[in-house]
């Protein structure tokens, strides 16, 4: 059977504008895979440059903005592209460009990511550039995907630290997004302390509880991104965010129970994006 006999298939194209960590548990690279598993062709486009491993950040590099520009001209001129999640972008000049071209393009669903801080606590995104990310991109987002330290950074308040104080952390940010058409906030409470991380789903109406229970492990290198790229990819497939928000968690609860699996450096290690797929090791 040739090619052109071969039935074609709607599978969704989803992408992913982020940074490049090399030890592939958070940035593009996890999110491809996280897109993958979840059943979408991935594309990527690379904002941003880090030299990192499971311990540390030891360097960032920046991409020029004029060349992000035309990656992504350069893939929407051929790909349909059904969802876009937005990552690591590192400076001013790559917000503003990513800003720009996803506001030409109108992607149907945008889950932003407002990644700042990796998970060895080293600074991923400029001081100077947070404004440029809250007043340029926030007003684009299907949904927002803020941790608590991210979110007190967008509010310029302190991080809060309870259910209660989530709540309001919530409705602020969602006052900040536009009020056109379905807009959500997910405020992460992995942060929170004790053993629950529940996070809050807002669209200035319904304010949705998803609860959780922390699970032991070191191996949580790339959540933040492994949960937002799982939203991009579900959003393809349900229009119902509450829904997808739903799926998207129980993906990273079981990414992260199986992280175990893996044996990836020394320090905080990446997810198991494929625990529902690798059933045993190939080399068995």
């Amino acid at each position: 059977m040739t090619s052109t006999d071969t039935k074609k298939t709607s599978i969704p194209n989803t992408l992913t504008i982020a940074g490049m960590d090399p030890s592939g548990g958070a940035g593009i690279l996890a999110d491809v895979k996280t897109m993958s598993a979840l059943g979408t062709y991935a594309c990527a486009v690379v904002a941003a440059l880090t030299a990192q491993n499971t311990v540390a950040v030891t360097d960032i590099a920046p991409v020029n903005p004029q060349f992000v520009r035309q990656q992504i001209d350069t893939l929407f001129a051929d790909v349909m592209i059904d969802a876009v999640k937005i990552g690591m972008l590192g400076q001013t000049g790559v917000i503003e460009v990513v800003a720009d071209r996803l506001g030409h393009y109108a992607p149907r669903h945008i889950v932003l990511d407002p990644v700042m801080v990796a998970k060895s606590g080293d600074l991923l995104l400029e001081q100077k550039a947070v404004g440029a990310l809250r007043d340029q991109l926030l007003a684009q987002a299907t949904l927002l995907t803020p941790n608590l330290p991210e979110a007190g950074v967008l509010l310029e308040m302190r991080q809060v630290e309870t259910v209660k104080e989530m709540r309001r952390v919530a409705e602020r940010l969602r006052e900040m997004m536009s009020h056109q058409g379905q807009r959500w906030v997910l405020v992460k409470g992995g942060h929170l302390p004790g053993n629950e991380t529940i996070d809050l789903l807002h669209d200035g109406d319904r304010m949705i509880e998803l609860p959780g229970h922390r699970i032991q492990t070191r191996n949580t290198h790339g959540t933040g991104c492994t949960l937002s790229a799982a939203l991009a990819a579900l959003l393809v497939r349900t229009s119902d965010v509450p829904h997808a928000a739903k799926l998207a968690k129980e993906y990273l609860v079981g990414a992260i129970a199986h992280a175990d699996m893996l044996a990836v450096g020394r320090g905080h290690g990446p997810l198991h994006h494929f625990f529902h797929l690798w059933k045993q090791s190939p080399l068995q």
